[in-house]
């Protein structure tokens, strides 16, 4: 199974809202984050295996991001900000599914997902906006294991 995780794009501050600092969830894209999202969903778009299934957070932010994918998705209340590493498998069923699942998040839920699955023993992996960390889960020897495919960012393309 692959498991891609995503990354929102670069977001206005709190302050910036249109609730003047009320609402996490309404923050939206800065100009920045659009080109963001933009470069790297050209490049998921290149690369994504047939029959990947795509969730989002319901963050506003997080569905711009996805929104520059142009793909079919679905939001997750799982996948909120306050989401968990334990919730944000579940959504994907890692490891279990028969698909690939890309997700597009928050930190510090991604970072935790990625320390988690590859065995940090800090617990937290930092996750920088706009950025792809592409996981598969595989048999080697009748051992199961995670490898770490890629780690793109928008800088970068």
């Amino acid at each position: 199974m692959d498991l891609i995780l995503w990354r929102h794009a670069e977001a206005e501050d709190w302050q910036e809202t249109d609730e003047g600092g009320g609402d996490d969830l309404s923050r939206r894209l800065t100009a920045r984050g659009e080109k963001q999202a933009a470069r790297m969903a050209a490049w998921l778009d290149r690369m994504l295996p047939d029959g990947v299934r795509i969730w989002s957070s319901p963050a506003v932010r997080a569905e711009q991001t996805v929104l520059a994918l142009g793909r079919r998705y679905r939001l997750h209340p799982d996948l909120a900000p306050d989401g968990t590493p334990q919730g944000l498998l579940e959504v994907v069923q890692w490891p279990d599914a028969r698909h690939a699942s890309l997700v597009v998040g928050h930190q510090p839920t991604l970072g935790r997902v990625v320390a988690e699955l590859l065995g940090m023993r800090a617990g937290e992996c930092s996750v920088r906006k706009g950025a792809v960390w592409w996981l598969r889960r595989r048999q080697r020897h009748d051992t199961w294991q995670t490898i770490l495919l890629a780690v793109q960012t928008p800088e970068l393309l």
